[in-house]
C-alpha cells in the first residue's frame, strides 16, 4: 500500500495525541458524581463536566445542567486505557467509528471490564473513548494560525532578505 521510502520515513508515523473518556449519565446529583469517581479511578485526573445544551422535557434536562464528565489523558497512561479499551471490544470497530481525518471512537458497555472491582455503591457506567491521532510535525500548522489569532499577525508567501 504505502511504499518501503515513505513507510520509513519517521515523520509518517502516527501516535496517539490525545485520548478523551466521556460518561454521558444525562442527570446531575449523585449518579454523576459516583461517575466521576469512576474516572478519576480509571485515570487518576480530576474529570471536567458536561453541561447540557437546552432544555428537554421528555429527558427531564434542565438548560447548563451538569450532564456528564470527561477527562482527556496524554502520553504513556492514554495508550494503556486504549489498549485495555480495545481489548474489551476485542480489537474489532466498524468503518464508521473513524472520522474522516483518521481518528476514532468507541464505547464499553460496563467499566468494570477495563479491571476496576465492582462496587455496589457505585454502579457500573458505560463509556466513549476517542482517540485523536497526529504525526510529528503538526504542531507547526496550528502554531502559525494561533500566531495570527492571538497576536493578529500577517503570514507573506515571499522569503525575508534581511
Amino acid at each position: 500500500m504505502v511504499n518501503e521510502k515513505k513507510a520509513s520515513n519517521p515523520m509518517r508515523e502516527m501516535k496517539v495525541a490525545k485520548l478523551t473518556l466521556n460518561i454521558s449519565v444525562g442527570e446531575s446529583g449523585d449518579r454523576l458524581q459516583k461517575a466521576a469517581k469512576v474516572l478519576e479511578q480509571l485515570t487518576g485526573q480530576v474529570p471536567v463536566y458536561g453541561k447540557a445544551r437546552y432544555t428537554v422535557r421528555t429527558f427531564s434536562i434542565r438548560r447548563n445542567e451538569k450532564i456528564s464528565c470527561s477527562v482527556t489523558v496524554r502520553g504513556e497512561k492514554a495508550i494503556q486505557l486504549l489498549e485495555a479499551g480495545l481489548k474489551v471490544k476485542e480489537y474489532e470497530l466498524v468503518r464508521k467509528n473513524f472520522s474522516e481525518t483518521g481518528n476514532f471512537g468507541f464505547g464499553i458497555n460496563e467499566h468494570i471490564d477495563l479491571g476496576i472491582k465492582y462496587d455496589p455503591s457505585t454502579g457500573i457506567y458505560g463509556m466513549d473513548f476517542y482517540v485523536c491521532l497526529e504525526r510529528p510535525g503538526f504542531r507547526v500548522a496550528r502554531r502559525r494560525s494561533r500566531f495570527q489569532t492571538k497576536f493578529e499577525g500577517v503570514v507573506l508567501n515571499k522569503a525575508f532578505k534581511g
